[in-house]
């Protein structure tokens, strides 16, 4: 393995709009989580990005999905990819006020959540309310992580912030130093060659253009 071949895959991912863009315009951010996979010959890397999508009307977790030992599917995301996590959306938005929230409370992955939200408020929101006491239940379960990976392949790093490129300003994977250090990891197994020198931009907040198309 060689780090510039995992970095070419990213950047032929990003650019076929496959690599995650956390201002993506249809969807508003809520979460991120970042994974990393390897051993001596295969390298995964997973990034979850939760958003609120009023085109698909739910919140979704977009699972993107890298690596040289994919079980199935091409690197970026696939239909398996989009995980929905409201199960009672028709009972959260206003019938007559799309992307309004309704009052009632909301089902993720089979649990009934009250939250401390009054009708009429923006859904984007109320859901992003949902973090972080609820995020484990918005991110991927272990077996929803391994649908395109191997089983048998060890987690080296899992981060919950990180500096993420941003592609509004045309930049590349292999041009963020936070994935030139992760793909160090990958290639060594050393988990210490991810030294962070800029702060995390992963929050919702950082990304206000996000949801605007």
């Amino acid at each position: 393995m060689r780090s510039g071949e995992i970095l070419d895959q990213l950047d032929a991912a990003a650019g076929d709009f496959r690599f995650p863009d956390l201002g993506h315009g249809y969807y508003y951010a809520v979460d991120a989580r970042l994974h990393a996979y390897r051993d001596a010959q295969r390298w995964a890397l997973i990034v979850e990005a939760v958003g609120y999508s009023p085109r698909a009307g739910n919140l979704v977790n977009v699972l993107y999905v890298f690596g040289n030992c994919l079980t199935e599917g091409q690197p970026g995301h696939g239909n398996v990819d989009f995980l929905d996590r409201v199960d009672n959306w028709d009972e959260i938005e206003d019938i007559d006020e799309p992307e309004i929230y309704c009052g009632n409370p909301i089902a993720v992955r089979g649990r009934l959540i009250p939250v401390a939200a009054e009708p009429g408020e923006e859904l984007v929101d109320v859901l992003r309310r949902l973090v972080p006491e609820h995020r484990e239940l918005l991110l991927a379960d272990d077996v929803e992580l391994r649908r395109r990976i191997p089983a048998d392949l060890p987690e080296v790093l899992r981060l919950d912030q990180w500096h993420h490129p941003d592609f509004a300003q045309n930049a590349l994977p292999s041009e963020s130093r936070t994935f030139r250090q992760l793909a160090d990891v990958l290639v060594t197994g050393d988990a210490s060659r991810y030294a962070p020198a800029l702060p995390p931009n992963t929050h919702w907040s950082h990304w206000p253009e996000s949801g605007s198309l």
